[in-house]
């Protein structure tokens, strides 16, 4: 199975942004269009997405997202672990999240992010009929899973399903820049390096939290050194995404 549409290009960086977080539509987006890097939000309405628009995004601020070029994917209706869930309870949360899209005037999700990075053979199987692109999950089983940021594997197309991207820099507290720079560097010889961020900052979830100033440095990082920044969707131009894989 040929999973490679054109040869993948040193440092090439996939950046993701989970739940909503306010902070990602006043401070994250503005310095990711300074950049002209592209990025993907993940959104939910579970956590307290419907109940504090200080820290959460509103659908206006989604909508603005998306009219400016950055990829909105699906994060589920209530941020549930996909693993425990009824297969139509997952199907209702997925299409939750599609029809508010719709009703907003945003491009239908195309890409997934499994919530809390828990996955099972059976919500890839929904996924896979729903026909999303790609779908990213964490760190975990390569790497150990540690709930302040870690390293884990880069994505190799050859090698890992398109609907179980691996995160190679969870972004949080014990995550240095030693480690930001370490997982850049995975992004070499056809592997991709996939980034995963929630607010800068995180006021609710301080073990995901990124310090702004520190992810400055890190979007300077990736300018000065010519990497490649794109959305999850954008994986589509250089691999084949599982809606066109052939058995």
């Amino acid at each position: 199975m040929i999973k490679v549409r054109f040869p993948i290009p040193d440092r090439l960086i996939v950046l993701t942004f989970d739940d909503g977080v306010k902070s990602c539509a006043t401070f994250v987006a503005p310095l990711l269009k300074h950049y002209r890097f592209g990025a993907t939000f993940y959104i939910t309405e579970g956590l307290n997405f419907l109940k504090d628009k200080d820290r959460y995004m509103t659908w206006g601020e989604i909508r603005e997202l998306d009219e400016a070029g950055f990829e909105i994917g699906n994060h589920t209706r209530h941020h549930k672990n996909v693993s425990t869930q009824l297969r139509e309870e997952l199907i209702a949360d997925l299409g939750h999240i599609d029809h508010r899209c719709q009703e907003n005037g945003i491009l239908l999700p195309q890409t997934f992010c499994y919530p809390g990075d828990h996955n099972s053979p059976e919500a890839v199987t929904v996924l896979e009929e729903r026909q999303y692109l790609f779908a990213r999950r964490g760190v975990a089983p390569e790497y150990p899973y540690y709930d302040e940021g870690g390293r884990g594997p880069a994505y190799n197309p050859t090698h890992h399903h398109p609907l179980l991207i691996p995160t190679t820099g969870a972004s949080g507290p014990n995550w240095t820049f030693e480690d930001f720079i370490w997982a850049v560097e995975q992004a070499k010889d056809g592997n991709i390096a996939v980034l995963t961020f929630h607010g800068v900052p995180d006021l609710d979830h301080p073990w995901v939290h990124t310090e702004p100033v520190q992810f400055e440095s890190y979007m300077n990082y990736l300018h000065n050194n010519d990497c490649t920044v794109i959305a999850m969707r954008d994986l589509a131009r250089y691999v084949v995404p599982f809606t066109e894989i052939k058995e």
